[in-house]
């Protein structure tokens, strides 16, 4: 009985330190005004009560059942602030970098999931109290902390393997312990991404000059802002992005507006949003108040339009006697499952969000649907659901891959908390409260 409290444990800290470690920003929204204070020192890096307060109540918001003010749990949970921070300064020390692009689209990937969680990108803003653009310019410094210890810890463990033989041990060992296998589906999917033909960047820069060449004119900015701007938090307020420490904003977007001069509007600058008509309404030598006019190079109805005919195409193949998993391999984007036919796997039915997939009678096809994934362009994709597979106890051979998944779980875990215990060795921390 032991030995199976044991491995649960394992699994279920293992699950903490994924939802928490991984999460890229940790929302700053704490009720009360109660003074804040620092509870760890970890390096270079601060953990104040705020943080604490804060990466509990996301990991009670995904689990209910999980209590904020468990002892237990708190422990726990900044164990995992004190890891991260370990792992940041390792990084840090070990010169691992990380790219404006993998921030870039780790940023697009956190705000598109956060507007699911809250249904609307109003409501995204209304809960964080800022605009999605300046959510993503304040937290770009955190995330890119998150993304070194991400990238450390993946070069440490993600070539981490088992061998079958490790896999029947575990098996032998764990049985009882391992959890019934819910009810799953295995699915496949083709994924076709959305190609602009209409809306270039060409287009895009000379209307974004014409807006410019106008209000130089006489226009008036924030009217232009009010109707062209492609940022909903500011457009509405003349465009006006507030004061910006250095360092804060995209270096185009900054180099740019530190050297216009006040008043000065400047020609159109890319970002990874898009083109920005910038005007510096005022600076200091380590601060800048601006407004902006966005323009976005974006996607017409047309190219999506063309895309998801294109896979109603392919669907309509598949009824006509063609083989899903063939055509997967010819016309899939999507590189992870291309070349095995589009396999996404046994899914759990409770983890499936999707209701078109839920409801999928066996052996049909999805409609087209918007398919995007940490740092992919946007895309569509149809589901082709195989098979049913009712719960039941997991058991040799036929459920290898995912007990080979629990198992070298398992074993990362052992070996993530040997070199977290090194780590404690080897950088200063202390714990405060």
């Amino acid at each position: 009985m032991m030995r199976k409290l044991n491995l649960y444990r394992k699994i279920v800290l293992g699950i903490i330190i994924t939802l928490v470690s991984l999460n890229p920003v940790i929302s700053q929204i704490t009720s009360g005004q109660r003074l804040d204070k620092i509870i760890a020192i970890v390096g270079d890096e601060i953990i104040m009560e705020s943080d604490l307060n804060s990466a509990l109540m996301i990991l009670t918001y995904q689990n209910p059942r999980l209590n904020p003010k468990d002892p237990t749990l708190r422990k726990q949970v900044l164990e995992n602030l004190i890891n991260t921070k370990l792992m940041i300064a390792k990084a840090i020390q070990d010169s691992i970098k990380v790219s404006d692009e993998e921030i870039n689209q780790y940023l697009d990937y956190w705000i598109s999931e956060e507007i699911r969680r809250y249904g609307s990108e109003k409501r995204l803003e209304d809960v964080y109290g800022i605009s999605i653009t300046r959510l993503k310019l304040e937290y770009r410094d955190e995330v890119q902390k998150r993304l070194l210890a991400q990238k450390l810890q993946q070069q440490k463990f993600a070539n981490v393997t088992i061998t079958p033989k490790e896999v029947e041990e575990f098996f032998e060992k764990y049985r009882d312990s391992i959890p019934e296998i819910p009810d799953q589906v295995e699915l496949y999917h083709i994924v076709k991404e959305v190609e602009a033909v209409t809306n270039s960047k060409a287009e895009i820069f000379d209307l974004a000059k014409r807006v410019r060449d106008s209000i130089i004119a006489g226009g008036d900015f924030a009217d232009f802002a009010k109707r062209y701007s492609a940022d909903p938090g500011t457009k509405n307020d003349g465009g006006n992005l507030g004061w910006f420490e250095r360092g804060k904003l995209y270096p185009e977007y900054e180099k740019v507006a530190f050297n216009l001069q006040i008043g000065e509007i400047s020609l159109p600058v890319e970002t990874p949003f898009g083109f920005h008509i910038i005007q510096t309404l005022d600076k200091k030598k380590e601060a800048v108040l601006t407004r902006h006019i966005l323009f976005q190079v974006g996607l017409s109805n047309d190219d999506i339009e063309r895309t998801k005919k294109f896979l109603s195409d392919l669907a309509e193949r598949v009824k006509a006697g063609e083989n899903f998993e063939d055509l997967a391999k010819k016309y899939s984007d999507d590189k992870e499952t291309k070349g095995f036919g589009g396999f996404l796997g046994k899914i759990n039915v409770s983890d499936i969000t999707s209701a078109d997939i839920v409801n999928l009678p066996v052996g049909e096809i999805t409609p087209p649907m918007l398919y995007k994934t940490e740092g992919a362009k946007t895309s569509y994709h149809i589901v082709y659901k195989k098979q049913f597979i009712p719960k039941h106890i997991p058991k040799l051979p036929d459920d290898y891959k995912q007990i080979e998944k629990i198992a070298l779980f398992f074993k990362q875990e052992k070996l993530f908390q040997e070199w977290i215990k090194n780590l404690k060795q080897e950088i200063y921390w202390v714990i405060k409260e």
